[in-house]
């Protein structure tokens, strides 16, 4: 299991590149083919003309190899980065000890030896935007670093965005001074970002980072009543949105006190509102980055609101900036020659984890599609036309998928996939691998947390597990008294927060005392979901801890229902919960949508059928007694389906 993190060490903060897009100045044309973005401060290759980098220490990464307890194969591969093309983590990350041993991506994988010399040293200042990001541009200017862009954008039509690291890093100063500048915002303040996949998302990421700001990221999906509680709950002074938004944040700006500065990032002009790319396009390049402790919030994420309403969940400069180490070299298995496609909306922490900071911890190449709506046809042409090497998807982009004939393209780069932000069903696992031949490396984790369990590469997968836990956390099953139950037996999913909390866990819900003090039980955090640990030490899903049905003393999880429904060739999806009963107390019912072949079925024939079915997949008590067949089941913003919505239809019936 993993031991507890160190105590933070008080230590001070301390080539030829990709072809780009062309950024050019006001009013001339782009190109054909990118984007009119602004001025490029310098040439590639010439000499900059903004803040100076700083000189790496070339001396400091050998003396600490050899004060490593390593083989020397191993030294050899903390060496990588000083190969154009190679990674190691060491170069950006050369300030901070993140384990004892560092074992190469690609190599012989071991997770013993990972849990056992996972050993944190998190320095007292840290911010990710210097010390990542500008060291990943020192490392790519002395060419020691693969051809790979830092961003690579595509919008489907032609258009194009390639940045390198300097690049980022000159574009997001510039973004820095535009918030700090011509909106005067301090350190500390919260921002609301909502935009769709652009590339100037990236940007605002990184300059909240620089800033001290605190980013709050959102969903175009968003209603006039989300914005609404999301500004007024977080007392935000500024937010960032574009022209599809804007609307709905006039309509409720009066209602927010707190809002000073609203910034629409578009080519058009809106009352009321500064533009962010006439700001940008004339704001200075060099800014000097705040100095964060490592303790110090760095972003407000709003849950789901699965269960209730939204918690605003705030994480700090090393929970999510070194906290997601872990997550980048050994779940999503990235190197600094990786291209890496995460589809998850702009608006969830799922894009935080795989969009920003794990892959750019490791100088990953971030590829994004502007794609407005998941399409499985641009996936597809996507995958086969750019060399993208590692693919992350929610379960429910799976799941159309393989509906279609995946086996007809040719995935030229695609070496490894990994799934996250609900359970995937084994058989949609089974069939990816049987018309690609690569496994899903599923994923666990929370809003709250980092990874928390992981399909890690090189070990045994079992399909519908959750892998094994991270190194980052001391994961146990527990009963209601905080015991720790044993292999087999059922209970919830916890982290060990005493007497050390993981430092790499959320701080707090912001401004919520009593909600954040309501996860504590005994020596844990609870996650309010429910799992089983095997005796291989793989833990299974079994449901949030409110959707676990009891039914004549039996306990049913949802998962394992839907499951063996969703094999069934009739059905899409599928949403179980509790339905009251006079004799078993609660018995299991299924909302289900069919496909179009099956929708015009005799709807009694078609329950029996399903019924019979469930009976032969899974344990025969588990089946649903009732069903009811829909056109779509109710999901939150995130596409997470609101099973509590549905469960308390039902027993408003009673």
């Amino acid at each position: 299991m993993a031991s507890a993190p160190r105590r933070p060490a008080t230590v001070p903060a301390g080539g030829q590149r990709p072809p780009a897009a062309r950024l050019s100045p006001p009013g001339e044309s782009a190109g054909t083919g990118h984007r009119n973005l602004p001025p490029r401060p310098y040439a590639a290759g010439s000499p900059g003309e903004a803040e100076p980098w700083r000189q790496p220490d070339s001396g400091l990464l050998p003396r600490l190899v050899e004060s490593l307890d390593v083989s020397s194969s191993h030294k050899a591969t903390l060496f990588a980065d000083q190969i154009p093309g190679a990674v190691s983590l060491w170069a950006p990350l050369r300030s901070l000890q993140l384990c004892s041993r560092c074992y190469p991506v690609h190599a012989s994988f071991c997770y013993e030896a990972m849990t056992q010399q996972y050993r944190p040293e998190i320095p007292e200042y840290f911010n990710f935007a210097r010390d990542v990001l500008d060291r990943w541009a020192e490392v790519e200017k002395e060419g020691k670093k693969s051809k790979n862009p830092a961003l690579w954008w595509v919008d489907g039509a032609g258009e194009e965005v390639r940045w390198s690291f300097e690049e980022l890093g000159v574009l997001s100063r510039k973004v820095a001074n535009v918030l700090s500048g011509a909106c005067g915002l301090q350190r500390g303040d919260r921002v609301v970002l909502i935009l769709p996949r652009i590339p100037e998302w990236w940007l605002v990421n990184v300059a909240c980072m620089r800033t001290g700001t605190v980013l709050i990221p959102g969903t175009q999906q968003l209603t006039a009543k989300d914005i609404l509680h999301r500004l007024q709950k977080s007392k935000a002074k500024c937010i960032i949105t574009d022209d599809s938004v804007a609307p709905a944040v006039d309509s409720v700006g009066a209602e927010c006190q707190s809002l000073k500065f609203r910034l629409l990032v578009s080519e058009g002009h809106r009352e009321g509102w500064l533009n962010f790319k006439d700001l940008l396009r004339n704001a200075p390049s060099d800014h000097q980055c705040v100095t964060t402790k490592y303790q110090d919030p760095m972003a407000i994420f709003f849950t789901s609101g699965t269960t209730g309403s939204p918690k605003m969940v705030e994480h700090s400069h090393s929970s999510y900036g070194i906290g997601l180490t872990v997550s980048g070299r050994y779940w999503l298995n990235l190197t600094s020659s990786d291209i890496l496609w995460n589809i998850s909306d702009t608006g969830w922490a799922k894009a935080a984890w795989s969009s920003v900071l794990s892959p750019w911890i490791q100088g990953t190449c971030v590829f994004v599609h502007k794609m407005p709506h998941f399409d499985p046809h641009i996936v597809f042409e996507s995958l086969s036309r750019f060399p993208i090497t590692v693919f992350c998807s929610p379960p429910t982009a799976y799941r159309m998928l393989v509906q279609h004939k995946v086996s007809s393209y040719h995935f030229k780069g695609l070496r490894h996939c990994v799934s996250a932000g609900e359970p995937i069903n084994p058989d949609v696992m089974e069939e990816w691998k049987a018309q690609t031949g690569l496994d899903i490396h599923e994923g666990y984790g929370q809003t709250e947390t980092v990874l928390v369990c992981g399909n890690f590469k090189g070990m045994k997968i079992k399909p519908g597990s959750m892998g094994k836990p991270s190194p980052e956390y001391d994961v146990k099953i527990i009963d209601e008294n905080s015991n720790i139950l044993p292999p087999g037996k059922e209970g919830d999913i916890a982290i060990r927060v005493k007497p050390t909390r993981p430092l790499f866990l959320f701080t707090c819900y912001a401004d919520d005392p009593e909600k954040t003090e309501a996860t504590i039980r005994g020596d844990f955090y609870v996650t309010g979901d429910r799992g089983i640990m095997d005796e291989d030490g793989y833990f299974w899903f079994v449901g949030r801890a409110d959707d676990v049905i009891n039914s004549a003393g039996y306990r049913i999880g949802p998962f394992e229902v839907e499951s063996a429904l969703v094999e069934h060739p009739a059905v899409v999806e599928s949403a179980v919960v509790s339905s009251p009963d006079p004799i078993r107390g609660e018995v299991v019912k299924a909302f289900v949508v069919l496909t179009s072949d099956y929708a015009s079925e005799d709807p009694e024939k078609m329950m029996k059928e399903l019924q019979d079915h469930v009976k032969k997949v899974t344990a025969p008590y588990k089946y649903p007694r009732k069903m009811e067949f829909v056109q779509q089941l109710p999901k939150t913003v995130s596409g997470k389906i609101r099973r509590n919505e549905l469960r308390q239809k039902e027993w408003r019936k009673d």
